[in-house]
């Protein structure tokens, strides 16, 4: 049965990599989109709401901790602004904290929602998400497509099971959408230079963004730098003696590719661009990806059985190993790591090891001890909940 299994996972892998030219077809958005359908699906919730429903475990326990967080709080007061403006590291804050944690108490309102049925959740959703679109105009200093990314990536979220799924009404939803277009989505189409986590989370939003408008040419736009960026992300020794880049960066020589790199110079499958600067950014990066990817399988397209998913993989493993506290190679990073790698394993996680039957050994053991998943505040939330051996 064993060896069946390993068949198996390698027959997955080898028609996604034979599929992985046509992953990489300009025409990447659906016909028709499905909803709801950025992150989470409603067989997904579905999933969730009888497990919790039952009081099956980790389902049931991430709901109650999900439930006792602030985020679920239905006294919460929204707190938008005209002008959100963010500074390196959210310094000047003027605004940055409140929308993402009000972003993210949307989507925590609209999952509540979905799982209890209780009113008040989907008023509470909608409460939020009208403030925000009834006031925000821009995102200004230097850390606006950061901020706008990881806002937009948790606002849309909420949108998609509130509009598909809640049986009240919500008026203000065209609002919401114009919001969405003219507000997030310029901020983000056209991606960053930065570090990697950047880009990844800004495509995040985009996607999710493209999803909720149904505009299918901002879809395909934000997929193909995506999946660029992807690849420059995460090494997998068949890209060669150096890392993949993304053309517009001009990193052309091995010295420039290093240096962004953070001064590593031997390259690994499962290394990523920035593992030698903190687990917690290659932790959005790594998030960023899979929720791409889980969006992208909704939506008709399944990246995870193409070198995306492979670098996913590699890269959780990779990271994984050294957050349960493997010692550090002096090659590696100079022999010392910044751990702190967050709550973004599940969702690769359940993709690849609980779907395709690929081995993820050091993700399994540092997936469930870290459940239930909480949020990291920013744009992670509630994932063993949403996607914790989720099948569907």
């Amino acid at each position: 049965m064993r060896r069946t299994a390993l068949l198996a996972s390698a027959s997955a892998l080898v028609v996604g990599m034979i599929s992985w030219p046509a992953a990489h077809h300009a025409d990447a958005a659906p016909a028709a989109f499905v909803h709801p359908g950025v992150t989470v699906s409603r067989a997904q919730l579905d999933f969730t709401r009888a497990k919790v429903d039952a009081g099956a475990q980790p389902w049931k326990g991430a709901f109650d901790e999900m439930l006792a967080s602030k985020y679920a709080d239905l006294n919460r007061t929204p707190k938008p602004r005209a002008t959100v403006e963010c500074g390196s590291y959210s310094n000047p804050d003027h605004g940055c904290t409140d929308e993402r944690q009000d972003a993210i108490a949307a989507y925590t309102d609209a999952l509540a929602w979905y799982i209890t049925r209780d009113d008040r959740y989907a008023r509470k959703s909608i409460q939020l998400m009208d403030a925000w679109s009834a006031v925000i105009k821009e995102h200004t200093d230097s850390n606006a497509p950061l901020q706008t990314g990881w806002a937009g990536s948790s606002w849309p979220r909420a949108a998609e099971i509130i509009k598909y799924t809640y049986t009240g009404s919500w008026p203000n939803s065209g609002r919401f959408a114009t919001m969405l277009r003219d507000v997030y989505l310029p901020e983000v189409i056209n991606g960053s230079g930065s570090n990697g986590n950047w880009e990844l989370s800004m495509m995040e939003a985009a996607v999710g963004i493209s999803v909720f408008l149904e505009d299918r040419t901002s879809y395909d736009k934000a997929m193909a730098r995506f999946r660029t960026r992807a690849a420059a992300y995460v090494y997998l020794s068949s890209d060669g003696d150096l890392p993949k880049t993304v053309p517009s960066q001009h990193l052309d020589t091995r010295a420039k590719i290093v240096g962004y790199w953070q001064g590593q110079s031997t390259f690994v499958t499962g290394l990523t661009q920035e593992t030698c600067r903190d687990f917690t950014h290659t932790g959005y990066g790594i998030s960023a990806l899979s929720h791409v990817a889980e969006t992208s399988r909704i939506q008709g397209q399944d990246l995870y059985g193409t070198d995306i998913g492979e670098r996913l993989r590699q890269a959780l493993g990779f990271q994984a190993r050294y957050q349960l506290g493997a010692a550090v190679p002096s090659w590696l990073c100079g022999g010392s790591l910044n751990l702190g790698l967050g709550p973004v394993t599940e969702v690769g996680y359940n993709a690849l090891h609980n779907r395709l039957g690929l081995a993820m050994a050091n993700t399994q053991t540092l997936t469930e001890r870290q459940r239930p998943a909480g949020t990291n505040s920013l744009f992670v939330a509630w994932e063993t909940l949403t996607h914790g051996d989720d099948p569907n």
